[in-house]
């Protein structure tokens, strides 16, 4: 049920339908002007300022409406030495600079409240601030136009989730635990429930597809999508993804890199609200669950050029010579991305070998066995994409996009060879050909030893600097010393009566 009520999204709908107005998407801004008259359209009296910190986590602050126009004309300061991955406490003034094609209506919250996407600057240089994650995005975006190779990185992100009924979980000296729990859950059919147990559980692998009353969840996933395409976000599909427990995974129409990086950072947002309303939690988190498929974040590719499709050719699963090559970039730098695009300790409890894992670094039409795969949906040129399924939704998207995108022009740029193409089922391949091809790394530790190895892609043209990816590394060894040094409930099990 809604925790809001009335619901301001239901109140904004029902208006716009009485009025006949297509609230469908919200409208493309494109000026400062077209925000203040969105603005003043829906009455808003608040305006939230949203950025996002280095281990991809919105940030926000907020003012009263009539402050708007002053930011939109100037930018709001901020204490950067605050905000994770940032500024040190000498040198803490920042500033937000909002885009004003970002602007759309946040309806969680129970005043009227417009909220826009900011860039980052330095008020001493007034230059876009270097480690702000969109201003990487924005570099990388630029160093694709200035090569020449193509003017448009198209991303489409398939974010996978779960939404449980609750969550509990603690740590400390004398203990630590973590508890989920969900009336989908296999483990829940000898539950009592008031009421009775109604049985219908989601047995281990088996949520893909399955109809109501089986998957319980199809109003939630509909709410989402409804606020999603309110906000501007079009969806292409949704769904119940393979795991018991309510989880889920809701598709975006492709866009380009930054546009789909801020995309993905307010539908993010959108599912964890959404749940909240709805008397649930949302989690991106790779592996909540034992035993069960984890959530992944498989991003589809392509590059045009002049408004036409560069992936498209006649070379094998109909791609281009230049996909091909891009294709070897993500293979030859995959290990190191592993770092940026899978960057936490539980990642690497979903990318475990010979299980339904992307570890092996191999590519294939249609194999979702192998790191990249194809898509073989469509012979339409325009459809023609990699699939790169490694990620999960846990990285920074505009972080994780940029070093996609570089590692795929480095491909390009030397023309990197992907090597050979398999038809085979990797998971019953061969043992001893199967160790020939290269996998993911292990751990979140042997990731950061294939960043720091091979990086020198990520720096052209300053898209990363030396410093930010020093500090990056810097913060990511430290949670993988914090981590190693805690006891599991699975060592008790274990080791107690050794």
């Amino acid at each position: 049920m809604s925790t809001l009520t009335p619901s301001l999204q239901d109140s904004v709908y029902a208006k716009a339908m009485h009025q006949g107005e297509d609230l469908s998407f919200t409208p493309k801004l494109k000026t400062a002007t077209d925000v203040l008259n969105f603005a003043k359209k829906h009455q808003a009296t608040v305006a939230d300022f949203t950025f996002v910190d280095v281990p991809g986590t919105i940030q926000h602050t907020s003012k009263p409406i009539h402050e708007l126009p002053d930011v939109l004309d100037s930018a709001a300061g901020f204490d950067g030495s605050s905000i994770r991955g940032f500024q040190a406490i000498h040198e803490s003034d920042m500033l937000l600079v909002p885009d004003p094609t970002t602007a759309f209506l946040d309806t969680f919250s129970a005043e009227p409240t417009v909220s826009l996407l900011c860039d980052v600057k330095d008020p001493l240089t007034g230059k876009f601030y270097g480690s702000s994650p969109r201003t990487m995005a924005h570099c990388a975006v630029a160093y694709l136009k200035e090569s020449g190779i193509a003017d448009i990185a198209y991303f489409g992100p398939e974010a996978e989730f779960f939404i449980f009924d609750s969550v509990r979980f603690d740590q400390g000296p004398g203990g630590a635990f973590y508890k989920i729990d969900s009336n989908e859950a296999i483990w829940n059919t000898g539950r009592e429930e008031e009421g009775g147990n109604h049985g219908y559980k989601i047995r281990h692998k088996e949520g893909y597809f399955p109809s109501a009353p089986m998957d319980s969840q199809q109003s939630i996933r509909a709410a989402m999508v409804r606020e999603m395409e309110q906000a501007g976000i079009k969806i292409e599909t949704f769904h119940h993804e393979v795991a018991t427990a309510g989880q889920a995974e809701i598709d975006m129409e492709r866009d380009e890199l930054l546009v789909m990086a801020d995309k993905l950072m307010r539908y993010k947002y959108i599912v964890r609200n959404v749940a909240h309303r709805f008397g649930k939690v949302a989690t991106f988190m790779p592996k909540p669950i034992w035993g069960d498929n984890g959530s992944g974040m498989h991003v589809h590719q392509s590059l045009w050029k002049e408004g036409k499709p560069l992936f498209a050719g006649g070379e094998y699963a109909g791609l281009s010579k230049m996909a091909l090559h891009y294709i070897g970039g993500l293979l030859k730098h995959a290990r190191a991305l592993a770092a940026i695009c899978n960057p936490t300790t539980n990642s690497y409890k979903r990318l475990v070998p010979g299980f339904e894992a992307p570890v092996n670094l191999i590519y294939s039409a249609r194999n979702r066995s192998a790191a990249i795969r194809i898509p073989m949906y469509s012979n339409n040129p325009k459809a023609k994409r990699v699939e790169f399924r490694m990620p999960d939704a846990t990285c920074n998207p505009y972080i994780a996009f940029a070093a996609m995108l570089m590692a795929g022009l480095d491909g390009i740029e030397n023309q990197i060879d992907p090597g050979a193409f398999t038809e085979e089922n990797l998971y019953h391949m061969d043992a001893e050909k199967l160790s020939k091809i290269p996998h993911a790394p292990g751990d979140l530790s042997e990731a950061l030893d294939c960043l720091e190895a091979d990086h020198a892609f990520l720096m052209k043209k300053g898209v990363f600097s030396k410093n930010f990816l020093e500090s990056y590394v810097a913060q990511k060894r430290g949670e993988v010393s914090d981590e190693a040094m805690r006891p599991t409930a699975n060592e008790y099990f274990k080791y107690f009566d050794a």
